[in-house]
């Protein structure tokens, strides 16, 4: 069984996912539970990195609608 990521190691796979393309800028990225699940971390762990990408400008958040890309992240 994988150890899941520290939240550091958390944050460099949003921004490689990012940067791959995988999430497009002006897309929603996958909700906190999904992302929970997916990354095998605390709901709180997945808060505290978005929250960290929100503040370096990577991600904006839209009240009611959910966490996207900032478009400013398009290459």
């Amino acid at each position: 069984m994988p150890i899941p990521p520290t939240m550091d190691e958390l944050i460099k796979d949003l921004l490689r996912r990012i940067e791959v393309g995988e999430f497009q800028p002006g897309s929603q990225i996958p909700s906190t539970q999904e992302l929970s699940d997916h990354y095998d971390v605390s709901v709180s762990t997945i808060h505290r990195a978005v929250a960290r990408l929100r503040q370096q400008g990577v991600l904006v958040g839209r009240p009611g609608r959910g966490v996207f890309v900032a478009e400013s992240n398009r290459r």
